[in-house]
């Protein structure tokens, strides 16, 4: 994903919904970003605080509703969120994002937004899909309507 993402040294990257914390891991280890997970459960907060300090990587944590949090600074996005979550999050990401930002989403696409490469992927015995979008600038911005 953040290869698709063409993460460089120095972005900042912000995994919605964090989970386990292992794109935030990556980010930081392999590509040098500033990351920043965002996480509504508790408990994955929790695990994903120790496995941070486990493996000694540097993120800050936001611990909240992703549809709450700003995401100016963002270059890149990564997100496996569901279909109905990513159809919400849509205008928020167009209303957003700056010029330039890439949003990398696994197994489910942005609706209203254009599809800039999609690729195919095995994991674990699965083939699972990648999209990926960057975000024009505002004049040629549609906000898409729910």
């Amino acid at each position: 994903m953040l290869l698709l993402a063409r993460l460089r040294r120095g972005e900042i990257l912000y995994d919605l919904g964090a989970g386990d914390g292992r794109i935030l891991i990556e980010g930081a280890r392999d590509f040098g970003a500033r990351c920043v997970g965002v996480e509504i459960d508790h408990e994955r907060v929790a695990r994903l605080r120790e496995r941070l300090a486990a493996t000694r990587v540097e993120a800050r944590i936001v611990e909240g509703d992703l549809m709450r949090v700003d995401l100016s600074e963002a270059d890149v996005i990564a997100i496996y969120l569901s279909e109905s979550v990513n159809a919400r999050l849509a205008p928020k990401l167009s209303i957003e994002l700056k010029t330039g930002a890439r949003v990398v989403s696994l197994d489910y696409p942005l609706p209203g937004w254009k599809l800039e490469k999609e690729v195919s992927v095995r994991s674990s015995g699965l083939s699972r899909q990648v999209y990926l979008y960057s975000v024009r600038k505002s004049s040629e911005r549609a906000v898409p309507q729910l």
